[in-house]
């Protein structure tokens, strides 16, 4: 074997290693469901908040947060967020959740555990935008 195809043998080798070391950190976003099946397994779950399910007291515990979670096929989790509560959490359209289903909690032990999808600002009703639009102009010229 002449000792360029040696050397191409052994790049080839290094980028396979380089591949299948890059896939160990793509994650996949799971269900409420099969996140309860990989009890103590980190994964990432979209979910909504449900309505009246905060729990946080900062004068008791500002570092805990719990709620309850809805994903898009309607599957609930309780969720203890080891930090203080992200602004404006209850206006999130999604919350993206990273952590560990242990004994039926989903559990957030990372700052950065929580991330947020805000409200849109655009309208989906532009009649209703217009509305909007003209009221504001019609309160700025009184």
């Amino acid at each position: 074997m002449k000792k360029m195809h040696i050397l191409a043998l052994v790049g080839i080798a290094v980028a396979i290693c380089v591949l299948i070391s890059f896939m160990g950190d793509v994650t996949t976003y799971e269900t409420v469901a099969s996140a309860r099946e990989k009890e103590g397994k980190t994964v990432t779950v979209i979910a909504k908040l449900a309505p009246g399910s905060l729990q946080y007291n900062p004068a008791t515990n500002p570092n805990f947060v719990g709620f309850t979670a809805v994903d898009s096929l309607g599957g609930t989790m309780p969720v203890a967020y080891y930090f203080e509560k992200p602004t404006d959490m209850e206006k999130s359209d999604r919350i993206v959740l990273k952590g560990k289903m242990e004994n039926g909690t989903f559990q957030i032990r990372d700052k950065q555990g929580i991330l947020l999808k805000c409200p849109s600002k655009y309208k989906d009703d532009m009649q209703k935008a217009g509305e909007q639009l003209q009221q504001s102009t019609t309160s700025v010229r009184n």
